[in-house]
């Protein structure tokens, strides 16, 4: 005579976690410069698009903008920068340190085509807002509708 076992689906879950969070542990332990920050890190954009332009913004403050290097090509928009290292307290026990330092890269693709010659880059109160025009032909154009 055959006996059935029956499985618990949840029981299988739940022991899918906890192998999943030994493993994260595992990793934090075994990584001694896991919760240091990185020599480059990634910016953080807002991008918004108007009719004839898109609307790039990045909070970067304490930078010094002639240290900001933006390039277009092939429609890709790149912001590169470093923000130097406060060595005022350098032999200091530090308690809490979230400021970001060091070097950073964003590269974006726009999704239309636009006017390289035409981009304006304003930075003001650590915030780098990029107003990046459409080319002509991408505008679009409002057709008036005549009623006979």
């Amino acid at each position: 005579m055959r006996m059935m076992i029956r499985r618990d689906p949840i029981f299988r879950e739940m022991a899918a976690w906890r192998n999943a969070m030994d493993r994260l542990f595992d990793e934090m332990v075994d990584n001694r410069g896991y919760w240091e920050q990185p020599a480059a890190w990634a910016l953080a954009l807002d991008v918004a698009e108007k009719d004839d332009a898109f609307i790039v913004k990045a909070s970067i403050p304490g930078i010094n903008p002639d240290d900001l290097e933006i390039t277009l090509t092939d429609n890709v928009l790149t912001i590169k920068g470093e923000i130097k290292e406060n060595k005022e307290f350098e032999d200091a026990q530090w308690h809490l340190r979230e400021r970001r330092y060091g070097a950073f890269q964003r590269s974006i693709t726009l999704p239309t085509p636009v006017d390289a010659n035409a981009i304006e880059a304003t930075y003001d109160d650590g915030v780098l807002t990029l107003n990046v025009p459409k080319v002509e032909e991408v505008k679009p154009k409002r057709i008036a509708v005549k009623a006979s």
